[in-house]
């Protein structure tokens, strides 16, 4: 099927003028599009959302496949347009609003091509909901960094959140040309299946969380340095604060060294040398 001469003929008729501030390139290969429904093993007893629907052709390969598909889209003209095209079929709900604010039912799975700039937002949303499978195509940049080796200049708060909660697998390559209009980088197709159990202990996921986040943004420093200031600003006194920090167990490594168990262990070390969960000014580290 063309979809690129729908895509442009669409584009036409309805007056859509892609907007970059909304990281509109739309899909146009059909083969990918079928090869991402196949990753998800979609079936009819699916409840499917699609973030970013663009004008519904995953939307509609989804619906013949599954029990029901739930669309977002933020483009008002986008979401007329979906509408006026699928009107009377009834396992399509279209959502329109910004999925990390709108209200959206429950669904097992989600198969998507997010507009760039919200993939980071989107996959902590994902994380924290009940879900079996995603199958979702990200910047190349970011999707190598789902799946980063520790150390390397990819590894990340987003690889160690990521680790905790979900299998990453990285599966086909997708050039920019496979959108309209193209993207300036190259894309992945990525899949990822929630963990059973996570594959560490800590005693709090929530400071965990925060730690990550915090220490990362001096992923090159000593973590004796790094924990430093993220403990200054919770409120305690720079001598406690750096008595901790040198009494840390990996204190002498370098943030981007530590392995996800070690971010866990040293959440949970910390927890228990400052009893913070017990102290009402400091919920969370």
């Amino acid at each position: 099927m063309d979809y690129l001469g729908r895509t442009k003929r669409l584009l036409r008729v309805y007056r859509v003028y892609p907007k970059k501030r909304l990281g509109q390139h739309f899909m146009t290969d059909c083969g990918l599009m079928q090869r991402m429904i196949s990753y998800a093993m979609v079936n009819n007893e699916d409840i499917v959302l699609e973030v970013g629907a663009g004008f519904g052709f995953l939307t509609q390969l989804l619906s013949q496949k599954c029990k029901k598909v739930v669309a977002v889209e933020v483009d008002h003209k986008l979401i007329q347009a979906l509408r006026e095209q699928f009107q009377g079929v009834k396992n399509i709900e279209f959502i329109e609003g910004d999925v990390l604010k709108a209200s959206v039912p429950p669904f097992n799975k989600l198969v998507s091509t997010p507009p760039y700039s919200i993939s980071s937002s989107l996959l902590f949303w994902l994380l924290e909901r009940p879900f079996d499978l995603a199958v979702l195509t990200f910047q190349k940049e970011f999707a190598e960094r789902l799946a980063a080796p520790v150390g390397s200049k990819d590894y990340s708060r987003l690889t160690v959140s990521t680790y905790f909660r979900a299998d990453v697998e990285l599966l086909d390559c997708v050039p920019k040309t496979a959108f309209y209009p193209p993207p300036d980088v190259d894309s992945i197709v990525v899949r990822l299946k929630p963990k059973s159990k996570p594959p560490f202990k800590v005693r709090d996921e929530k400071a965990f969380s925060d730690l990550v986040q915090a220490v990362f943004t001096q992923r090159n420093k000593k973590l004796r340095n790094a924990i430093l200031l993220f403990l200054l600003k919770r409120g305690m006194t720079r001598e406690k604060a750096q008595e901790l920090a040198d009494s840390l167990t990996f204190h002498d490594k370098r943030v981007r060294e530590l392995a996800p168990e070690d971010f866990g262990a040293l959440t949970n070390e910390i927890l228990e040398k400052t009893s913070l969960l017990r102290q009402p000014h400091l919920p969370s580290l």
